[in-house]
């Protein structure tokens, strides 16, 4: 039986998911990392939709994200507005038009026919979250902020259909619950 490297494969899938989307950001006078905040910020909750937070999550300096979010509210993709209650922290907003581009910046395509060909193999595909568990054993490897979803956190709570974070003593709307946080503590 041939031993399977996981890095040569995540490799691989990662290089054929980059090429689409540099060919799908180059039609719409993007570059990639424009993509990568809009995909980002799309995904982002209340308490990561920062500059800071998009730096981090990239891995980017945040002087590269400066200039990107510049490049992005201009473009009217996103919106810059300050914290209700500090000023000097700024939310990120992704824009109508911002979303719309990023649908079609997403290499969708590529991935409906990869999952029609898996499933016109005849094989069941049972661990699906398989992906997910390589990609916190990585993140705890790298000592490397989680940026879960929410409601898979050690802080999340649900009672009585209310959800709740516990670290930061806050009610949770359904759509929070859904995002990715930067304060993310896996279970």
């Amino acid at each position: 039986m041939v031993e399977t490297d996981i890095y040569e494969l995540i490799e691989c899938m990662t290089a054929l998911i980059r090429s689409e989307e540099r060919k799908k950001c180059t039609e719409l006078g993007l570059q990639p990392v424009h993509f990568q905040v809009l995909n980002y910020l799309s995904r982002a909750n209340k308490y990561s939709n920062t500059p800071a937070a998009v730096a981090n999550y990239l891995g980017m300096t945040r002087g590269t994200v400066s200039q990107s979010l510049i490049i992005l509210e201009k473009k009217g993709y996103i919106e810059k507005t300050p914290d209700s209650n500090d000023k000097r922290v700024i939310h990120l907003r992704l824009l109508a038009e911002g979303s719309e581009v990023l649908k079609e910046a997403r290499p969708s395509d590529l991935f409906h026919s990869a999952t029609d060909i898996l499933r016109t193999t005849g094989q069941e595909l049972t661990d699906a979250n398989v992906f997910q568990q390589a990609l916190t054993a990585l993140q705890k490897a790298n000592q490397s902020q989680s940026f879960g979803v929410c409601k898979t956190c050690r802080n999340f709570s649900e009672k009585d259909g209310e959800f709740f974070c516990q670290l930061t003593q806050e009610t949770l709307t359904v759509d929070d619950s859904e995002k990715i946080c930067q304060e993310h503590a896996p279970v």
